[in-house]
Protein backbone atom coordinates (compact mmCIF):
# COMPACT_ATOMS: atom_id res chain seq x y z
CA UNK A 1 0.00 0.00 0.00
CA UNK A 2 3.23 2.51 1.14
CA UNK A 3 4.70 1.28 -2.39
CA UNK A 4 1.81 2.70 -3.95
CA UNK A 5 1.12 5.67 -2.46
CA UNK A 6 4.87 6.66 -2.97
CA UNK A 7 4.46 5.25 -6.81
CA UNK A 8 1.03 7.79 -7.25
CA UNK A 9 2.73 10.52 -5.80
CA UNK A 10 5.82 10.26 -7.88
CA UNK A 11 4.07 10.01 -10.78
CA UNK A 12 1.96 13.05 -10.00
CA UNK A 13 4.76 15.04 -9.22
CA UNK A 14 6.73 14.18 -12.84
CA UNK A 15 3.41 14.93 -14.31
CA UNK A 16 3.02 18.18 -12.57
CA UNK A 17 6.17 18.98 -13.76
CA UNK A 18 5.68 18.34 -17.17
CA UNK A 19 2.94 20.49 -17.30
CA UNK A 20 4.32 23.42 -16.19
CA UNK A 21 7.27 23.11 -18.61
CA UNK A 22 5.18 22.26 -21.30
CA UNK A 23 3.29 25.87 -20.42
CA UNK A 24 6.58 27.74 -20.10
CA UNK A 25 7.68 26.25 -23.36
CA UNK A 26 4.11 26.96 -25.31
CA UNK A 27 3.53 30.11 -23.61
CA UNK A 28 7.05 31.60 -24.75
CA UNK A 29 6.57 32.39 -28.06
CA UNK A 30 9.76 33.34 -30.91
CA UNK A 31 10.91 36.10 -29.89
CA UNK A 32 9.38 39.01 -31.86
CA UNK A 33 11.76 41.61 -33.36
CA UNK A 34 13.36 44.36 -31.13
CA UNK A 35 10.66 46.90 -32.52
CA UNK A 36 8.08 45.30 -31.00
CA UNK A 37 9.38 43.33 -28.19
CA UNK A 38 6.78 43.51 -25.49
CA UNK A 39 4.97 40.46 -23.83
CA UNK A 40 1.45 40.88 -23.59
CA UNK A 41 -0.22 38.70 -20.73
CA UNK A 42 -2.90 35.92 -21.28
CA UNK A 43 -5.26 38.29 -18.66
CA UNK A 44 -3.97 41.13 -21.52
CA UNK A 45 -4.33 38.94 -24.78
CA UNK A 46 -8.15 37.77 -23.74
CA UNK A 47 -9.48 41.41 -23.24
CA UNK A 48 -7.88 42.92 -26.11
CA UNK A 49 -9.17 39.90 -28.20
CA UNK A 50 -12.80 40.52 -26.66
CA UNK A 51 -12.46 44.41 -27.98
CA UNK A 52 -11.53 43.21 -31.49
CA UNK A 53 -7.77 44.25 -30.70
CA UNK A 54 -6.18 41.30 -30.60
CA UNK A 55 -2.58 41.12 -32.57
CA UNK A 56 -2.53 44.78 -31.86
CA UNK A 57 0.90 46.13 -30.64
CA UNK A 58 0.64 48.43 -27.56
CA UNK A 59 0.65 51.59 -29.76
CA UNK A 60 -1.99 50.61 -31.84
CA UNK A 61 -4.27 49.56 -29.13
CA UNK A 62 -3.77 52.71 -27.90
CA UNK A 63 -4.51 54.92 -30.91
CA UNK A 64 -7.65 52.47 -31.49
CA UNK A 65 -9.04 53.57 -28.10
CA UNK A 66 -8.25 57.41 -28.33
CA UNK A 67 -9.91 57.70 -31.76
CA UNK A 68 -12.82 55.11 -31.07
CA UNK A 69 -15.57 57.19 -32.30
CA UNK A 70 -18.27 55.80 -29.72
CA UNK A 71 -19.61 57.96 -27.04
CA UNK A 72 -17.67 57.71 -23.62
CA UNK A 73 -17.61 55.78 -21.53
CA UNK A 74 -16.40 52.70 -23.49
CA UNK A 75 -16.45 49.48 -22.25
CA UNK A 76 -13.05 49.07 -21.42
CA UNK A 77 -11.18 51.33 -19.59
CA UNK A 78 -7.89 51.59 -20.39
CA UNK A 79 -4.89 54.23 -18.39
CA UNK A 80 -2.10 55.44 -20.71
CA UNK A 81 1.16 55.42 -17.69
CA UNK A 82 4.61 55.35 -19.08
CA UNK A 83 5.81 52.37 -19.76
CA UNK A 84 2.25 50.39 -19.52
CA UNK A 85 -0.92 51.08 -20.16
CA UNK A 86 -3.64 49.65 -17.52
CA UNK A 87 -6.67 47.64 -18.81
CA UNK A 88 -9.53 46.79 -16.66
CA UNK A 89 -12.76 45.38 -18.95
CA UNK A 90 -14.60 45.30 -15.32
CA UNK A 91 -13.94 41.91 -14.44
CA UNK A 92 -10.37 41.22 -15.19
CA UNK A 93 -7.26 43.96 -14.50
CA UNK A 94 -4.28 43.55 -16.41
CA UNK A 95 -1.15 45.45 -18.49
CA UNK A 96 0.14 46.03 -21.68
CA UNK A 97 3.69 47.01 -21.48
CA UNK A 98 4.63 50.22 -23.46
CA UNK A 99 8.37 49.50 -24.15
CA UNK A 100 10.52 51.65 -26.52
CA UNK A 101 11.62 55.51 -26.28
CA UNK A 102 7.93 57.13 -27.26
CA UNK A 103 5.64 58.69 -24.69
CA UNK A 104 2.30 59.22 -25.65
CA UNK A 105 0.42 62.78 -24.60
CA UNK A 106 -3.50 62.63 -25.47
CA UNK A 107 -4.50 66.74 -25.09
CA UNK A 108 -7.81 68.21 -25.08
CA UNK A 109 -8.01 71.67 -25.83
CA UNK A 110 -10.43 73.75 -24.33
CA UNK A 111 -12.66 77.01 -24.73
CA UNK A 112 -15.48 77.24 -21.23
CA UNK A 113 -15.21 73.43 -19.88
CA UNK A 114 -12.88 70.76 -19.18
CA UNK A 115 -12.05 68.46 -16.31
CA UNK A 116 -8.83 67.48 -14.38
CA UNK A 117 -6.81 64.71 -14.99
CA UNK A 118 -3.71 63.27 -15.40
CA UNK A 119 -3.26 59.77 -16.45
CA UNK A 120 -5.09 59.21 -19.82
CA UNK A 121 -8.03 57.40 -19.87
CA UNK A 122 -8.65 56.15 -23.30
CA UNK A 123 -12.19 54.46 -22.26
CA UNK A 124 -13.72 57.40 -19.60
CA UNK A 125 -11.72 60.80 -20.34
CA UNK A 126 -13.97 63.28 -22.43
CA UNK A 127 -12.81 66.87 -23.77
CA UNK A 128 -15.12 69.67 -24.71
CA UNK A 129 -13.63 70.32 -28.48
CA UNK A 130 -14.99 67.57 -30.65
CA UNK A 131 -14.02 66.78 -33.97
CA UNK A 132 -12.79 70.01 -33.99
CA UNK A 133 -9.54 70.86 -36.50
CA UNK A 134 -6.78 72.52 -34.71
CA UNK A 135 -3.17 72.43 -34.74
CA UNK A 136 -0.61 71.38 -32.98
CA UNK A 137 3.16 72.43 -32.10
CA UNK A 138 5.35 70.20 -29.63
CA UNK A 139 8.76 72.01 -29.00
CA UNK A 140 11.22 70.85 -26.50
CA UNK A 141 12.93 72.96 -23.98
CA UNK A 142 16.05 72.61 -25.95
CA UNK A 143 14.30 73.91 -29.18
CA UNK A 144 13.54 71.14 -30.85
CA UNK A 145 10.51 70.86 -33.15
CA UNK A 146 8.82 67.43 -32.00
CA UNK A 147 5.60 67.59 -33.02
CA UNK A 148 4.00 70.17 -35.83
CA UNK A 149 0.91 69.06 -37.89
CA UNK A 150 -2.60 69.81 -38.41
CA UNK A 151 -5.08 67.76 -36.61
CA UNK A 152 -8.97 67.08 -35.90
CA UNK A 153 -9.70 66.19 -32.16
CA UNK A 154 -11.38 62.22 -31.80
CA UNK A 155 -15.12 62.04 -30.66
CA UNK A 156 -13.87 62.25 -26.92
CA UNK A 157 -12.20 65.95 -27.77
CA UNK A 158 -8.75 64.21 -27.35
CA UNK A 159 -5.68 64.35 -30.20
CA UNK A 160 -2.79 62.15 -29.34
CA UNK A 161 0.30 62.28 -30.24
CA UNK A 162 3.93 60.42 -29.95
CA UNK A 163 7.02 62.20 -28.65
CA UNK A 164 10.42 61.06 -27.40
CA UNK A 165 10.77 59.96 -23.38
CA UNK A 166 12.32 61.78 -20.70
CA UNK A 167 11.99 65.43 -22.37
CA UNK A 168 10.33 68.44 -21.27
CA UNK A 169 8.97 71.36 -23.53
CA UNK A 170 5.34 72.96 -24.81
CA UNK A 171 2.35 71.74 -26.52
CA UNK A 172 0.92 74.71 -28.12
CA UNK A 173 -2.72 74.36 -30.25
CA UNK A 174 -4.24 77.12 -32.14
CA UNK A 175 -7.89 76.86 -33.61
CA UNK A 176 -9.42 80.20 -35.58
CA UNK A 177 -7.17 82.40 -34.14
CA UNK A 178 -7.16 81.29 -30.36
CA UNK A 179 -4.33 79.80 -28.73
CA UNK A 180 -2.93 78.04 -25.87
CA UNK A 181 0.17 76.61 -24.82
CA UNK A 182 0.97 74.51 -21.81
CA UNK A 183 4.41 73.04 -20.36
CA UNK A 184 4.73 68.97 -20.50
CA UNK A 185 7.03 66.67 -19.47
CA UNK A 186 7.49 62.85 -20.83
CA UNK A 187 9.64 61.33 -17.78
CA UNK A 188 8.37 58.56 -15.51
CA UNK A 189 6.24 61.22 -13.53
CA UNK A 190 4.97 62.93 -16.70
CA UNK A 191 1.37 63.51 -17.65
CA UNK A 192 -0.06 61.46 -20.43
CA UNK A 193 -3.23 63.43 -20.08
CA UNK A 194 -3.95 67.49 -20.46
CA UNK A 195 -6.81 69.26 -19.91
CA UNK A 196 -5.19 72.45 -18.72
CA UNK A 197 -5.19 74.04 -22.52
CA UNK A 198 -7.09 76.75 -22.84
CA UNK A 199 -7.73 78.66 -26.38
CA UNK A 200 -8.17 82.38 -26.01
Amino acid sequence: MNRARIALLIAVSLLSLGAVAGCSTATEPTPPPPAASQSVSGDAEAILSAQGLSGKSPREVIEALDQDPSARPLSLMASVRYDEVMLDDGTTEATLPLDGDEFYISVAPYENRTHDCYFHSLGTCQGELTNTDVHITVVSEDGETLVDEDATTYTNGFVGFWVPKDVKGTVTVTKDGKTGEVAFSSDPEGATCITTLQLI
